[in-house]
């Protein structure tokens, strides 16, 4: 009897689905109740802060690489061959004009003029000679005591002694421009650049290289080019009847070097070259700026900001534009408060915000922030923003 019964005990299938059953059951109405959860949180609008566009006025900036060089580059070469014997200055050093630089052995070229100072004073010497025989053959002619013909050779032979003293005098004069060659000095105030040469090189009219290159950096040149779209948009942006006078009405220009830091003086470009190089298809412009101080010098790199002001354009901070597939878009605002993305060329950039001509107009509202939060048709809660808060927050 016992053993029966525990038999039927043990293969009793209601003992055991009962629980199983409770245990579905909780489970699906924990399910039910999460996904009702989650609908109902799905269906809630979002607060997001909405942006409202209007037209504005900004500025712009095209930038440029360039090279600076001063105002004059004057390549020191010597007029005379010789050994370098003396060098005054050093490299970097600042020089007035006229102070002496560097200095040629001199030997070679006093002779010379001593040569030519003894050859001038025997010229000299015979003119007189000359002079006295036709002072004594004179009379004697007027007197008919001599013919004519001993004058006349007298006379001729004066006339060339004259001619050698002129010849003389000239060889004279060289040899001293030669003797005044082997001091070099400075032809305008500026920086010695490097000098390849040491004491003792020998150096002449021949040398490829010059002695050094004196840098005039009162006021520096910063050289830019502009491919010849960019070109036509100069050309067709500034207003002015010839290419000098759209020039003359260009803004002052910055220079920002090559750290990042913008040169604190302005410049002002003042020059186009006359055609466009065949190699690069750029065409070269020149800017100004003052350099009193000598922060910049000659081969200092960096770029050229020429200000463009636009007057009405619409300004979208960059924070509330994603990109997709290289194209940027907004989330603007649709009917029932309603999102939808829209394309926005990129005319520009002022700061960090886009400048845009297209894709919006004044009026349209867009999602400012949370755009990772939202999809095409989400509705939100729109919180306003005011645009001009963000840009003077953007400029700080």
């Amino acid at each position: 009897m016992n053993s029966s019964f525990s038999i039927h005990a043990k293969y009793n299938p209601i003992r055991y689905l009962l629980p199983l059953a409770g245990l579905f059951l909780l489970v699906t109405i924990q399910a039910c109740k999460t996904s009702s959860g989650s609908e109902q949180m799905a269906d809630t609008p979002q607060r997001l802060p909405v942006l409202t566009l209007h037209p504005q006025t900004a500025t712009t900036y095209d930038e440029y690489p360039a090279s600076v060089e001063g105002s004059k580059d004057i390549e020191i070469r010597p007029q005379v061959h010789g050994q370098l014997e003396h060098i005054y200055v050093d490299e970097g050093a600042y020089v007035q004009q006229g102070q002496p630089l560097f200095r040629i052995n001199a030997r070679v070229y006093t002779e010379q003029l001593n040569n030519a100072k003894a050859t001038l004073a025997a010229a000299e010497a015979n003119l007189t000679n000359a002079r006295i025989d036709v002072g004594k053959l004179t009379p004697l002619v007027k007197n008919q005591v001599l013919s004519d013909v001993q004058l006349n050779a007298a006379l001729a032979a004066e006339r060339v002694a004259e001619a050698n003293v002129l010849q003389a005098k000239a060889l004279v004069e060289s040899a001293q421009i030669n003797l005044g060659y082997t001091v070099i000095s400075a032809p305008v105030s500026g920086y010695i650049g490097r000098i390849p040469f040491k004491m003792g090189s020998l150096v002449g009219t021949t040398t490829p290289e010059p002695l050094t290159v004196l840098s005039e950096i009162r006021n520096v040149f910063a050289y830019f080019s502009l491919s010849e779209n960019d070109f036509i948009g100069f050309k067709n942006r500034v207003a002015g009847a010839t290419i000098a006078d759209k020039i003359s009405q260009l803004p002052p220009v910055e220079l920002v070097l090559s750290d990042g830091s913008t040169y604190a003086q302005k410049g002002k470009v003042e020059l186009v070259s006359g055609q466009f190089d065949d190699r690069t298809g750029t065409i070269t412009f020149r800017a100004v700026f003052p350099n009193e101080e000598g922060l910049l010098r000659s081969g200092n790199t960096g770029k050229i900001r020429i200000p463009n002001v636009s007057p009405s354009v619409i300004l979208i901070p960059q924070e509330a534009t994603f990109e997709l597939q290289d194209k940027v878009f907004v989330f603007a605002l649709a009917d029932s408060n309603r999102v939808e993305s829209r394309p926005i060329p990129i005319a520009g950039r002022s700061g960090t915000h886009y400048l845009v001509e297209s894709g919006v107009k004044p009026g349209d509202r867009i999602v400012y922030a949370g755009l990772d939060r939202l999809q095409e048709g989400t509705r939100i809660i729109p919180e306003p923003v005011a645009s001009d808060s963000l840009i003077a927050r953007a400029a700080l």
